[in-house]
């Protein structure tokens, strides 16, 4: 009777073991170092850019990447740069690389989606942009 009782023990055990469902922990992305020389490459592009100053502003921002490969809003102004100079394809894929890294940083993913839907629109992709738009809208 005791191994009887034994084995039941045993399958209930089982029977809630496999019941219980790990629950994955949210954890919030770290916010992005501010490494001095980021910021000061991130300003530099940023007046680059307002010169006209393209090309410039675009290698300033990959130097930045390269010391913060996971800081978004370095890639969201690669996204910008790209729309500038017509790289569509680069812009709409920095932007989602940038909606990857920001987390729950909501402002930041709506912008991301804009420009998203700006190249869309540019390559005429209207359903696409107008998908990319609401995404924005919802953020």
């Amino acid at each position: 009777m005791k191994r009887i009782e034994r084995w039941l023990a045993c399958a209930m055990i089982l029977v809630l073991a496999g019941c219980a469902s790990l629950q994955p922990v949210a954890t919030e992305p770290p916010p992005p170092p501010r490494n001095e020389a980021v910021i000061a490459l991130l300003d530099v592009s940023r007046s680059q850019s307002s010169a006209g100053k393209l090309d410039m502003a675009g290698a300033s921002l990959e130097r930045a990447l390269r010391i913060e490969p996971q800081n978004p809003e370095l890639w969201q102004e690669l996204a910008r740069v790209r729309l500038q100079q017509r790289q569509y394809r680069e812009a709409e894929n920095f932007a989602a690389k940038a909606n990857i890294l920001a987390g729950t940083d909501m402002h930041l993913r709506a912008e991301n989606w804009r420009i998203i839907g700006q190249a869309r629109t540019s390559l005429g992709d209207y359903q696409g942009a107008q998908a990319a738009f609401e995404h924005a809208e919802g953020e």
